[in-house]
């Protein structure tokens, strides 16, 4: 084992003011390495135990980007360090190298012990290891709070989003409640004018069996333009003039929607007779309004349930962090959960393959992936555009599934792009963006799913894809 002597080491700039009980300590301590050409001094990611300080040759230092090695820096200036270069962390718990080292050439390197290095450190330069330390835990604790700001800012959102979504449908159930108890009330007065013309039980049963048929083609009446409308009220209009019918008109724009038509007045009129036609239409009218508000307290209740599923779904509250989805179904609870804010304006385009099958993943932390590139697409496209949803497997292998979410905004300019990904880097303006989005969205999918994050943008195209393995990968602690 080689060791360097304190004269020499005095010669590197880390160490040339040490004193010399210090100098002493690096000599005693410290070991010279010796690593031919290509291969690597330390790897990204395993336990960061050495620091490492270049004494000839040329190094270089790489990252892994996005599933690729990227060179960061290369160099052969002596005295450059790599390694456990967060040694002063040590006691803070176990410590992993941030980035690969290569020996480029034949190389010589000072290697010294980091848990130990740290600790004299501290005991040498107290004031320089407090300031480096806080420096280092003050960069950490930001990122997590706005982090956590990052992903509040978007359930805040998400929440007012859909407390508006929910309210529409309760408001309406409400008034269509209130209007139903006032119609009901109504039958009830009408029934009666009906049975003081002592009115036949056959004719009776008659008329109820009308008011049956009406009744149903309430679900099933057409769509109409305004014109068809205005003009199918003009006939029956005309009808109940014919026949001495109070208030036609207010008659025509309750059987109009409901899909009745003369042919079916005729069919009352044969029923109940001229002389109780008045009421027995103000009777059928009621029940006809009485479906109809029906119909809207069902679609109402049924759209806040769907909201209430799609929430459920969104936050998978009820089911484990890590387990086998379909990304359908956390895409289209997304888009739910956004509807407040893509409103009309927006177009939304799902071209779903659903012959995909499902995935290991942490299906709520993707479902935040997907919300905040959603909201940047709603952001970009600002009054109006179409954002496209697309699933497949990604090309050549098929061995990973795409998720690619497209918009229809001006691009994301050449100079910026490479950037996107960083912390804190954001095109908004003060005080509506951290920064922090897609870089959450990054460690989410590359660091936690083993996946891939891309973008490609034009004017009026840009397209973030999301590639997941297919096949499980052992969860990440």
């Amino acid at each position: 084992m080689t060791t360097m002597r304190p004269d020499e080491l005095r010669t590197l700039f880390l160490f040339e003011r040490l004193t010399d009980e210090q100098i002493g300590w690096v000599a005693e301590h410290g070991t010279v390495e010796d690593h031919a050409a290509s291969t690597a001094v330390v790897r990204e990611g395993d336990p960061a135990t050495r620091f490492y300080v270049l004494l000839s040759g040329t190094l270089r230092l790489t990252r892994i980007l996005r599933g690729d090695e990227v060179e960061l820096v290369r160099t052969d200036q002596r005295g450059v360090y790599c390694g456990a270069t967060m040694f002063l962390m040590g006691q803070r718990g176990e410590q992993r190298y941030s980035a690969s080292a290569y020996a480029v050439t034949d190389s010589s390197f000072l290697s010294l012990p980091a848990a130990e290095f740290g600790e004299r450190f501290r005991e040498w330069f107290p004031m320089a290891a407090h300031l480096l330390e806080g420096l280092f835990l003050g960069r950490r604790n930001t990122d997590a709070v706005l982090g956590s700001r990052e992903r509040l800012l978007a359930l805040g959102a998400l929440s007012a989003g859909l407390t508006h979504e929910l309210n529409n449908p309760a408001a309406a159930a409400v008034r269509a409640t209130a209007a139903l108890r006032e119609r009901v009330a109504g039958m009830r007065h009408k029934l009666a004018l009906l049975a003081r013309h002592d009115i036949e039980p056959d004719l009776l049963e008659q008329l109820l069996g009308v008011q049956e048929n009406l009744v149903k083609r309430v679900a099933d009446a057409p769509k109409l333009t305004a014109i068809e409308q205005a003009d199918r009220e003009d006939a029956l209009a005309d009808w109940f003039d014919e026949h001495d019918v109070i208030d036609g008109w207010d008659l025509a724009a309750t059987f109009v929607p409901a899909g009745i038509t003369q042919a079916r007045l005729d069919e009352v009129l044969a029923a109940v007779g001229g002389d109780r036609l008045n009421p027995a239409l103000r009777w059928l009218a009621y029940a006809v309004e009485t479906e109809t508000l029906m119909s809207e307290i069902e679609d109402a209740t049924t759209r806040i349930s769907t909201l209430l599923s799609a929430a459920r779904q969104y936050s998978h509250m009820d089911r484990a962090p890590h387990q086998w989805i379909d990304v359908h179904d956390g895409l289209d609870s997304t888009l739910v959960m956004m509807g407040g804010k893509i409103g009309d304006r927006i177009r939304v385009v799902k071209d779903y393959d659903r012959s995909l099958p499902a995935i290991p993943a942490y299906g709520g932390e993707l479902n935040q992936v997907w919300t905040n590139i959603i909201h940047n697409a709603i952001f970009a496209m600002g009054d109006s555009g179409t954002l496209t949803i697309r699933t497949t497997r990604s090309a050549p292998d098929g061995e990973r599934l795409m998720v690619e979410i497209s918009d229809t905004g001006p691009g994301i300019p050449d100079d910026i792009r490479q950037r996107i990904f960083e912390p804190f880097f954001t095109t908004k303006p003060v005080g509506e963006g951290t920064g922090l989005g897609l870089d959450i969205c990054w460690r989410i999918v590359v660091t936690r799913h083993h996946g891939d994050l891309r973008v490609e943008s034009a004017p009026g195209d840009t397209r973030f894809q999301i590639l997941l393995p297919l096949t499980e990968h052992e969860p990440p602690a």
